[in-house]
């Protein structure tokens, strides 16, 4: 299956998309070393090595479709086009970032993307994308949710539920476990 979407895609957008994986790759690294010289506050979990799971996962959505993820955000905020300088700013909690300066790392957002951002607790933005994913339906919009969560979220009550209750209303949502193998529960 990936073979055949591989051969639809024309050289163009796959050099799109690999351009997008070295873009979150450059960004995690500068923020890294921005977060080691003491000049972004707070944690810093970066993305390295996921790049190739957002740039896939949020490249099909449209415009209108929403995002939900876990606080590794920014290679998911990048993915979802929202400015680089954006971003770095909510890092260093400046105004002039996609937050105002207020969510930091871990809960950026972006109404206007549809960027529902991130969640500082493990597994505690999948019954949210549920949520989003029930609003959609119920407003019968055609919107989809997309939820990225690490593996450790899948040993939180709220994944089970949450899945169980997306198949059963028939939600319209996607869950992407992305297994980085940093879960230590």
């Amino acid at each position: 299956m990936l073979k055949e979407a591989l051969k639809k895609s024309s050289k163009t957008e796959l050099a799109e998309l690999y351009r997008q994986m070295c873009l979150i790759r450059e960004f995690e690294d500068r923020a890294g070393e921005m977060y080691a010289r003491g000049f972004i506050g707070g944690f810093l979990h970066l993305y390295s090595g996921e790049e190739a799971i957002a740039v896939g996962a949020i490249s099909v959505l449209e415009d209108r479709d929403y995002v939900v993820t876990q606080y590794r955000d920014h290679g998911h905020a990048l993915a979802r086009g929202i400015d680089t300088g954006a971003v770095m700013a909510e890092l260093f909690g400046k105004k002039t970032g996609v937050s105002g300066g207020k969510g930091g790392s871990m809960h950026m957002y972006d109404v206007e993307k549809r960027f529902l951002g991130g969640d500082g607790i493990v597994g505690g933005q999948i019954p949210v994308a549920t949520g989003v994913a029930f609003a959609s339906k119920y407003r019968d919009d055609g919107d989809v949710c997309v939820c990225l969560f690490g593996e450790a979220a899948a040993n939180q009550g709220v994944f089970h539920e949450s899945l169980n209750m997306a198949n059963i209303w028939d939600l319209p949502v996607v869950f992407v476990c992305e297994n980085n193998l940093y879960g230590m529960g």
